[in-house]
């Protein structure tokens, strides 16, 4: 029974004085047995919920035991109280297990080295224009009008179709201001021509040159250039169709509307970088054009002996003829074809005559003729090759024969003589006279 409690439920009451024999035995300061149970059964308690608070603790999500951070015991910071570190009380840095780094395949070396081209930024297609179209200029000679571009303040990059066998050209810079340029170099493989221009501005708009061997088939592209020789500074876009190998020559095809009177003209990426010279067509369809890549024309600026072949005339892409011409080049091709029809009649009525030459020989001229000309009745006109007499009775027949003989010269003087005025060039009226046989100098004394 409990030392605490003095009437026992049997009835027995404890005196005061009796104590147990076991009670006298306990060392003083030991808890009686009551008092022991009673804290084993505390001691129980705290570790059973010690326990379930551990099992049923917040666990990590998978996969991140290998980021576990172990940290020592911080102490409590509360609100408005500073720690710093290094001061009494303050958290030691917690080991961090670092996590390693994923594996990745390796990247092999490319093959041949990209060009080293500085990266440029893509710009408006308005700022763009606006940018390189001060650069571009018109290319104009005796026989037409085609494009180029300024690569340097007095270098200009052209096509060897534009400026053909023409040693001096004429520049004109899209404020309508002209000066002269010679041809400087030529590469006929890849039809690019090098221009000098005599007389140089300060401050002159430039190109850039980039490389055709970064462009990708289906990246836009800008032309500008000079379309029908007129259009100064026309812009068109488009996108670049493909990458093509055209005699030893790398040719970039394009979309972009090209006419004739662009040739020469740049072909632009959109960071306004110059990848090509607008050069070619094919076969006069629309929609497929050529650049030739700018590399080639840097090797020409560079002096490099060029490579290609030059068995270009058997090639399917024909350039674009520059000869759009001005007007007063229009006027002058105009005057050569109507020249050359009206020979072109003249030398059916002189066929004739060669007929009515033979007859007369036949049966009404007694004697020889001395001379060679391109047909023989233009002895009538020379009085030493006539050396013989016409025979009697045939007067009538000789004096009409000379007759048809003088109107046909007179008309071909006379059709010269137009031609010459509207100014087609003298070896372009000789080659059509000689062609029709009526090439004859005993005309003009």
């Amino acid at each position: 029974m409990p030392p605490s409690v003095a009437t026992c439920r049997c009835g027995s009451n404890r005196q005061s004085s009796a104590t147990s024999p076991i009670e006298d035995a306990r060392p003083a300061g030991t808890l009686s047995t009551g008092a022991a149970v009673a804290r084993t059964i505390v001691a129980f308690v705290v570790v059973g919920a010690g326990g379930g608070w551990w099992l049923m603790r917040p666990r990590p999500a998978l996969g991140t035991a290998d980021r576990t951070v172990t940290a020592a015991a911080k102490p409590v910071v509360r609100p408005g109280s500073l720690v710093k570190p290094g001061d009494p009380g303050a958290p030691s840095p917690a080991p961090v297990v670092a996590t390693p780094a994923p594996t990745q395949p390796p990247v092999s070396a490319p093959d041949e080295a990209e060009p080293s081209t500085p990266a440029a930024t893509a710009e408006s297609l308005e700022d763009l224009v606006s940018r390189a179209s001060p650069a571009v200029v018109v290319v104009e000679t005796s026989s037409g009008r085609g494009s180029g571009f300024f690569v340097t303040s007095d270098t200009i990059v052209t096509n060897v179709h534009v400026v053909s066998s023409n040693t001096s050209v004429t520049i004109r810079r899209p404020d309508g201001s002209t000066t002269t340029a010679r041809v400087e170099a030529q590469s006929a493989p890849f039809d690019i021509a090098v221009l000098r221009a005599s007389n140089p501005i300060a401050g002159q708009p430039t190109l850039t040159m980039g490389s055709a061997a970064n462009a990708r088939v289906g990246q836009e592209v800008v032309a500008i250039g000079t379309p029908l020789g007129f259009l100064q500074n026309t812009v068109s876009r488009g996108i670049v169709s493909a990458l093509r190998d055209v005699d030893g020559a790398t040719m970039i095809q394009t979309d972009a509307a090209i006419n004739p009177g662009n040739s020469g003209g740049p072909l632009l990426d959109r960071t306004g970088r110059v990848i090509g010279v607008i050069k070619s067509g094919y076969n006069g369809r629309n929609g497929l054009s050529f650049a030739v890549a700018i590399e080639h024309a840097r090797t020409v600026l560079e002096g490099k002996t060029a490579t290609a072949s030059t068995a270009a005339g058997t090639s399917q892409y024909r350039a674009i003829s520059p000869a759009v011409a001005s007007p007063l080049d229009q006027r002058r091709d105009d005057a050569g074809k109507r020249f050359e029809q009206a020979i072109a009649q003249l030398a059916r009525r002189a066929d004739f005559l060669d007929t009515r030459w033979s007859s007369f020989r036949k049966n009404c001229y007694e004697g020889r003729i001395v001379g060679s000309f391109d047909r023989e009745w233009y002895a009538l006109w020379d009085q030493r090759a006539m050396q013989g007499v016409v025979a009697p009775g045939c007067g009538a027949y000789f004096g009409e024969f000379r007759q048809m003989a003088d109107s046909i010269r007179d008309a071909v003087v006379a059709a010269d003589d137009a031609a010459r005025q509207a100014d087609v060039y003298p070896g372009t009226r000789r080659d059509i006279l000689r062609r029709a046989k009526l090439d004859y100098p005993g005309w003009s004394r």
